[in-house]
């Protein structure tokens, strides 16, 4: 699927360890559904790509999961810069409103897990 992405730079790297031990309760319930290939596909937690730190990425699908607290109402001109070069590199971007993976009536993260499972094998068919 494209050339091999390397690691990003030293501080992405860092902060990406950082963000390892201080993932929020959304990105927590996420892991929970992708940890150990459980969507049938293997996710990486704050994986690092040049200067950005993806929230999950899953290498054989070129995919990135972005949960989104309430911050990212006021950072979508610079998400959008970064989904953008993400896009550049062939990595499309799932943002996911973290209020949604606790609804109850929408099935939460259950229909994000679905989705999410649904889009790697669509990317990965390629």
């Amino acid at each position: 699927m494209g050339r091999k992405l390397r690691n990003g730079t030293k501080e992405a790297i860092e902060r990406s360890r950082t963000l390892r031990k201080e993932m929020s309760k959304s990105e927590r319930v996420f892991w929970n559904f992708a940890r150990n290939d459980k969507l049938g596909f293997r996710f990486r937690r704050q994986f690092p790509v040049d200067k950005y730190v993806l929230d999950f990425y899953c290498p054989a699908a070129k995919l990135c999961i972005e949960i989104d607290g309430p911050h990212h109402q006021e950072t979508q001109t610079r998400d959008c810069i970064r989904d953008q070069y993400l896009e550049s590199l062939g990595i499309l971007t799932i943002r996911i409103p973290t209020t949604e993976l606790f609804e109850v009536e929408g099935a939460g993260i259950f229909a994000w897990a679905d989705r999410v499972r649904e889009a790697c094998e669509a990317r990965s068919a390629n």
